[in-house]
């Protein structure tokens, strides 16, 4: 069974910040290939290629992200858990824009 859509306002992995917004994933790195996806349960879970060694599962989740929601790499950075899999990603830039991006996004892959 499908996970229920959600809004980006609604969606549990998504924070208002002062700068913008904040989104906690949990990481897979050395998958057979790079997905993002929401789970049932409103788990933002993103799949990615490049070992966890030296920044690179970051830097290919960090691509992943700005690819998914077409924002500028330069506004994502990792905030909470460069080294483990429960990360937490800081996104700059206009809060509401942001969240009607991330929601186009739900929309298409919820």
């Amino acid at each position: 069974m499908a996970a229920p859509l959600q809004t980006a306002a609604a969606a549990s992995f998504l924070r208002r910040s002062p700068s913008g917004v904040t989104v906690s994933v949990h990481v897979q790195p050395g998958a057979r290939r790079n997905a993002l996806e929401l789970s049932a349960v409103g788990v933002l879970k993103a799949a990615v290629t490049a070992a966890p060694e030296d920044g690179k599962a970051n830097v290919a989740v960090l691509a992943l992200l700005a690819a998914a929601w077409r924002i500028p790499k330069s506004a994502i950075a990792v905030k909470q858990g460069a080294v483990a899999r429960n990360k937490v990603f800081s996104v700059t830039g206009e809060p509401g824009a942001l969240e009607s991006r991330i929601g186009e996004w739900i929309e298409g892959n919820g």
